[in-house]
Formats: C-alpha cells, structure tokens, sequence
C-alpha cells in the first residue's frame, strides 16, 4: 500500500514538473523567419496593414518598439529586437468593457517580436491567443480564438512577392499621448 501511495506522489510531481517546463512553449510561439530581420518586420506590417480581411476585423497598426534600445544606450550589447504593435478595437473593445476581464489590457496591444539568435536566424515570437484565451471564460476565450486565427494571417509569407518597406510609427502628436505610434488601441 506504502508504495502505491508513494508511486501516485511521484507521478503526480512528474506530471507536474514535466507540465511546468512545457509551459513556456504552449504559452508562446517561435517561428523561424525565412526573411532577413527588415524584410521580415516589413512583410508582417504589410500583412497587417494591407489585408481587406484583417482591415474588416479592424486590425490596425500601433506602433514597432526596440526593446533593445535602452540596453544598447546603457552600453549592453544585444542582437536586434523590434516588436510590432497591433491592434483590433473589434475584439478589445468587449474586453475593456467588462469589469471581470479589463485586467487583460496588460496584453493589448497584441505585440509580435521580431529577433535576432546566436544562430544568425530571424525569429518571429507570439503569444498562443488561443490557448492564454481559455484560462479566462468564454467571452476572452471565443475572442482569443478570433485573434489566433487572425494571427495565421499576420504571418503568411508570400516569397514571390516583393519585400516592402518598414512602415515607421508616426510622430506622437503634441502633448503625447499614444507613446510609439498610430492608433493605440
């Protein structure tokens, strides 16, 4: 009997461990870019910017962030990072509506990250919208859901199509206020 009990702990604490590790990549996904690091920022903005579909859901750009930046200024030396900047009042605006969910303004604006490895490759970085919407009922789960399919659409690359320019964040306007860029959210 002594070692059943024991044999159910240890399982129950390998399952543990084992789930605690795997959280990290279920809670994020890492895509390896076959584009250089420019190319590549410039052809998500572009799928976010360009596409009717995405436009229809209200996706809008705002803003593209180097997070790298104040480590570089403080003399560090780091592989690039920019972080893309994006939004949908569609799908955020039921979400700042609701008492119970508007601590979830933490996650908005969606951000994708764009980096830099040791590797020398570009690699795209995205919360899993879909799973992180589950942990939070069916209103932020069914939202989530929309925002990860919509992601998908954020990233389908066409390699026969010409690479873009970067689209730059345009200038806070006097007084402040959006801190990085376009429309906020």
């Amino acid at each position: 009997m002594l070692k059943a009990v024991v044999g159910f702990v240890v399982g129950i604490l390998v399952v543990a461990a084992g789930g605690f590790m795997a959280m990290p990549h279920l809670m994020f996904n890492e895509t390896a870019s076959p584009f250089g690091f420019e190319e590549t920022i410039a052809r998500i903005q572009h799928n976010i910017a360009d596409n009717p579909v995405l436009q229809e859901k209200g996706w809008a750009l705002s803003g593209l962030r180097n997070p790298a930046k104040a480590v570089q200024n403080d003399g560090g030396n780091v592989l690039p990072v920019q972080m893309i900047e994006v939004c949908s009042t569609k799908y955020s605006g039921p979400i700042l509506k609701e008492d119970t969910v508007r601590f979830l303004s933490i996650l908005m604006p969606c951000k994708i990250s764009i980096y830099k490895k040791q590797d020398g490759k570009v690699y795209i970085g995205t919360m899993n919208a879909g799973l992180m919407g589950k942990f939070f009922g069916p209103l932020v789960g069914e939202t989530m859901g929309h925002v990860a399919e919509d992601q998908k659409l954020f990233l389908h690359f066409d390699p026969n199509t010409p690479a873009p320019q970067i689209i730059l964040p345009a200038a806070p306007a006097a007084g402040g206020g959006a801190g990085g860029g376009g429309g906020g959210c």
